[in-house]
Formats: structure tokens, C-alpha cells, sequence
């Protein structure tokens, strides 16, 4: 499923609320740094000359839409076809959103959903401490886990790494994680076992983010071998961070 505009909806986000999307990447192709096995975009596909929207063709779509509003937003949502930290104008974007939702709609919160690759850029860091709702992916704390369900373009990407960016905000975001359940190419997808549960508490009390959304499989998948992790379970799995004070969404 792919956005086919810049920006969408009002939808309903079983996360979020009502929300108002914003694509920034190609309207007619996923453009990401991972290739998540259940990404509702489906798997990369090769892009010669990917087209993004330009900055000012952002702002125009964005503007137009919120003047024509006839619905109250809980939040403007930046996610799309892909990972929208990668247009390189993004901190230009996150600073004319801005502008926009102060001037028509100041009660919705601004929220971007990244897969926390592109947290190495200066730019892209200061333009999430404008966002209000930084909401930053990691899916496992094992990096075998991590690259066999995100399938980042990078090989060489570690969950330490991805930890050390995240860092930066000192907690002041939701960490966001997919359970899930299959089988890619021979090998066992679960990251709901006891030693993947341990580590990624592990990692939770190290960067102690101010909420943690977790959330199951809802849409067709690109991989069809997946499978939901049961709403008991994952109530479960956030037990015991609701134990020590925090804040945890489930979406199952």
C-alpha cells in the first residue's frame, strides 16, 4: 500500500489518533534505509531518480489542507512511503509544519515516525526537538533479530549504534517496537522470546524514554509467513515496564 499524495487523511491511527499524514517520499515507490519484513509499503524497490516533494510543494499541500479542515486533528503525522528523515529538507519541512499548526490548528501535535537511521544528522536531530511526539523505532536489542526483520540497506548497522543516536534525546521520545512472529528465508522470526524480552528491557532502562509504544502486525505484509503475537501476550510484554512507572501503549 502506497500514499499516492503528499499529504492524506484524516485517518484514524489506532496509535495516534486522528491524524493527518504527511509523504515526503516518491508517491510512486517505498523509499527507505530499512525493508522491514512487514512493512505495509512492501519491499524496496529499485529508484533511479526518486522524486521527492520539494519543500515548498510540502508546505503548499500541507497549507491548503488544513485551511479546507472541516474535522478537529489530534496530530499532523509525518510517515509515508518510507523513511521520511531522509529528504534533505526535512528540517526546513518540520519548521514550516510548524508554522502551519500554530496558525490553523495549534491543538495537534506534531509526530514523525522514523526508523532512527538517519539520528547522525545534526539536522535531522534538531528538527525532531521542534516535534512534539519523536516516536523512534527499535524492534529488537539483538542485532540479529534487528537486521533479519528490518533488513536495513545498511548490513553493518548495530542495535549499539542505534542505542547511541536514540541517547541524544535523553528519553524525551516514545521508543516504538513491532512484535511479530514467522519464518524469513529458513529463519525463525520471534521477538517475543524471554532472551529477546530480557535484552530489549535491558535497553528500555538504559534509554528510559518517556513512553513506549507497542503494537502488532494490522495490514497485508510483504512477507507472508507472519503472524500476530496474541493482545494477551502483549499486554504481557508491558507489564513489566508499566511496573516501573512507564508509560506504555498497546496496539494488538
Amino acid at each position: 500500500m502506497l500514499f499516492t499524495s503528499i499529504v492524506y487523511g484524516p485517518i484514524h491511527s489506532r496509535r495516534l489518533g486522528v491524524s493527518l499524514g504527511i509523504n515526503l517520499m516518491p508517491t510512486n515507490a517505498k523509499l527507505c534505509t530499512f525493508d522491514c519484513v512487514y512493512c505495509e509499503c512492501g519491499w524496496n524497490q529499485p529508484v533511479s531518480h526518486p522524486q521527492l516533494p520539494t519543500r515548498e510543494q510540502v508546505r503548499d499541500a500541507l497549507k491548503a489542507q488544513l485551511q479546507n479542515l472541516n474535522t478537529p486533528l489530534n496530530v499532523i503525522t509525518f510517515s509515508g512511503n518510507g523513511e521520511p528523515t531522509l529528504h534533505p529538507n526535512f528540517l526546513g519541512i518540520i519548521q514550516d509544519t510548524c508554522e502551519l499548526r500554530d496558525l490553523y490548528c495549534p491543538e495537534a501535535k506534531i509526530s514523525v515516525l522514523s526508523n532512527s537511521t538517519q539520528l547522525m544528522r545534526e539536522d535531522v536531530v534538531e528538527a525532531l526537538r521542534l516535534c512534539d511526539n519523536r516516536i523512534l523505532k527499535l524492534d529488537s536489542a539483538i542485532d540479529d533479530t534487528m537486521r533479519l526483520i528490518d533488513q536495513p540497506v545498511n548490513p553493518n548497522l548495530s542495535v549499539e549504534q542505534i542505542v547511541e543516536r536514540l541517547q541524544q534525546f535523553d528519553g524525551d521520545f516514545t521508543l516504538q517496537t513491532c512484535f511479530l512472529r514467522g519464518e524469513y528465508q529458513g529463519q525463525i522470526i520471534d521477538n517475543t522470546t524471554s532472551e529477546e524480552l530480557q535484552a530489549w528491557y535491558q535497553i528500555i532502562e538504559v534509554l528510559h524514554p518517556k513512553q513506549v509504544m507497542i503494537y502488532v502486525i494490522d495490514r497485508t505484509t510483504p512477507l507472508q509467513t507472519l503472524s500476530k503475537v496474541p493482545a494477551e501476550q502483549m499486554q504481557q510484554i508491558a507489564q513489566p515496564l508499566r511496573d516501573k512507572g512507564i508509560d506504555v501503549i498497546v496496539c494488538a
